[in-house]
């Protein structure tokens, strides 16, 4: 009796994950599947020729932009510090750096706004200049900035942390200054990894929301992006909030695909 159970035994415990797994992937594809069959082509197009559209699409183009340019400029010698070099704190340094990526969104905005705000920490000093963040586009730079920070630093470090120890090495018996082995040897053996960590930057600051509506505000044509807009529609017109979302799905679903499929980024 206990060698007949033994089979359908075997056959339950094959079937319990394969069930599950199922009902986890139909449970991610599910929703976007449901984006993409409740619009056709033509109200895609027709909504995307709206005034609204067009300025926060173009708003979230120019911001995402900056702030992965932004990222990608300060963000760098910080890969190279964590990747390349040991020192006192730097745990500590690696959890402030990751801690923007599990902070609610509006606890960032609400930081920002107490660092930047005309009151704040490095406001008061900003408002004595004439500069004024809070609600302008630097402010949605900024935001983005904040959130999707974390992802080039984690991305990029890890193809830096991969290169072979030989070439550094080699590199230093023949006395090359850190700036040429970075420039030479570091970052053309790491590229792969810091275009994947730069491509997943514009990718988080493209659907940043929380911490842009807190400190930016959502004011059209000045700091309203596409998930701002897809917010405010949804309240009013439901078909233009999902032709606004599909948008953004079919833009984030191209760049992973693209990543997936270039080979020497998908190795890095």
């Amino acid at each position: 009796m206990a060698r007949a159970r033994r089979p359908s035994a075997s056959v339950a415990l094959a079937i319990v994950p394969l069930l599950a797994g199922s009902l986890f992937l139909a449970f991610l594809i599910l929703p976007m599947f449901s984006l993409l069959i409740h619009t056709s082509p033509a109200d895609l197009f027709r909504h995307l020729r709206t005034t609204v559209v067009m300025q926060a699409l173009r708003l979230s183009v120019i911001t995402t932009c900056a702030s992965t340019l932004a990222v990608l400029i300060l963000g760098l010698p910080v890969v190279y510090l964590l990747a390349m070099r040991d020192f006192p704190g730097k745990r500590i340094l690696e959890v402030l750096i990751d801690l923007p990526m599990v902070l609610p969104p509006t606890v960032a905005g609400v930081g920002l706004l107490l660092a930047f705000g005309r009151a704040g920490l490095a406001g008061r000093a900003l408002s004595a200049l004439g500069i004024t963040i809070p609600f302008t586009t630097l402010a949605v730079v900024l935001a983005q900035m904040f959130v999707a920070g974390p992802f080039l630093v984690n991305t990029a470090r890890a193809g830096f942390e991969e290169v072979d120890a030989k070439y550094l090495r080699a590199a230093a018996s023949l006395r090359a200054f850190p700036a040429f082995t970075f420039l030479h040897v570091i970052l053309p053996l790491g590229f792969p990894s810091l275009i994947a960590g730069t491509a997943m930057t514009w990718a988080r600051a493209l659907g940043e929301f929380g911490a842009t509506i807190t400190f930016a505000g959502n004011l059209p044509g000045r700091t309203q992006t596409m998930p701002l807009a897809v917010y405010i529609a949804l309240q009013s017109n439901v078909d233009a909030a999902v032709a606004l979302s599909v948008i953004l799905l079919l833009v984030s679903f191209s760049l992973l695909l693209i990543l997936r499929s270039t080979p020497f980024v998908s190795r890095g």
